[in-house]
């Protein structure tokens, strides 16, 4: 990350008071100090967490950490010329304790780099027990041969998105969208609105009032998703939340499925139409309608973000 020394804002300190707590922010050019002080010590230290990250220090009355932004699971944004790097600061509590469980957010923003967009999100975590899995998300350009060259779409026309997990040494696995939702903030938690796009465990709701589809799979671990513009957002920076899930192949139900409807006929399972019927539930609330085989509970489920995105009206 050293080509983020040109554009740092450096000293950025941030206080924030939540009882008798006071929290201070350093963010350094790829790495934050943050520390929390707790005059009254009602606290248990041990249960901060920021992200996935346990302290780096602490005592009766400060919590410390020193990370990388790397690390603790941040989250990479932009949001106008602004790069910013969020998380949460988790206080989990104990059942003795009188401090409630209690979240803050933690953001280091710095000068957007030139020429640089948020097009991919990251995530690697464990497997436990397996070979660490990578997922991706990504705006493309129209044939999904690479990534899309503009962040701006008008009304009316597609947005392609690939969804996809990178297996290493793992058995193939299928990657599907279980949710996705569009907002206007890239905090899903504090968005006052939202459209849903993908809901019910892999159906594409938004299918059936537009053209929007899943493409035909080229691979078994890529998620191809055609998605026509909406009105909601319009105008306004975009984000679109989405749930990913890594399954085995052989494993669908009507819990793991990816689904899409096909207008003047019914609901259609995007990797086997002959099993369309798990679509069915689309409608309704989808549950397992069975108990899981031996295998098929050997997936994985990442939250993942892309944004923001501009949809522009050319009629306005």
């Amino acid at each position: 990350m050293a080509f983020f020394w040109s554009c740092l804002r450096f000293g950025w300190l941030v206080t924030v008071g939540l009882a008798a707590a006071d929290m201070k922010l350093d963010c350094g050019p790829d790495y934050m100090t943050l520390v929390w002080t707790d005059s009254r010590s009602q606290a248990d230290p041990s249960l901060f967490r920021l992200g996935s990250c346990f302290p780096t220090s602490f005592t009766p009355r400060e919590v410390v950490f020193n990370v990388e932004l790397d690390d603790c699971n941040f989250r990479r944004l932009v949001s106008g010329n602004e790069l910013n790097y969020t998380n949460d600061l988790l206080y989990t509590s104990s059942p003795d304790s009188y401090v409630l469980p209690f979240t803050v957010p933690v953001v280091c923003s710095y000068q957007r780099p030139k020429n640089w967009y948020p097009m991919r999100y990251d995530p690697v975590f464990s497997t436990y027990g397996v070979e660490d899995l990578v997922f991706h998300i990504d705006l493309m350009n129209d044939d999904f041969s690479g990534p899309a060259e503009s962040t701006t779409f008008p009304l009316g026309s597609m947005i392609p998105i690939m969804a996809s997990v990178e297996q290493v040494t793992h058995q193939p696995l299928l990657v599907l969208l279980e949710e996705c939702v569009a907002t206007t903030t890239p905090d899903l938690q504090i968005a006052a609105d939202m459209y849903t796009i993908i809901t019910n465990k892999g159906c594409l709701v938004d299918s059936k009032s537009s053209r929007s589809k899943f493409e035909e799979r080229q691979k078994v671990s890529e998620l191809r998703l055609l998605l026509q513009t909406f009105r909601f957002g319009l105008s306004q920076e975009v984000y679109i939340h989405c749930t990913m899930a890594a399954w085995d192949p052989n494993g669908l139900d009507n819990t793991k499925k990816a689904c899409h409807y096909v207008k003047d006929h019914r609901w259609e399972l995007l990797d086997n139409p002959v099993y369309s019927s798990l679509c069915d539930c689309c409608d309704s609330t989808c549950k397992a309608r069975k108990a899981r085989s031996p295998g098929a509970g050997n997936g994985l489920v990442q939250k993942a973000v892309i944004g923001p995105l501009t949809i522009t009206d050319l009629a306005s």
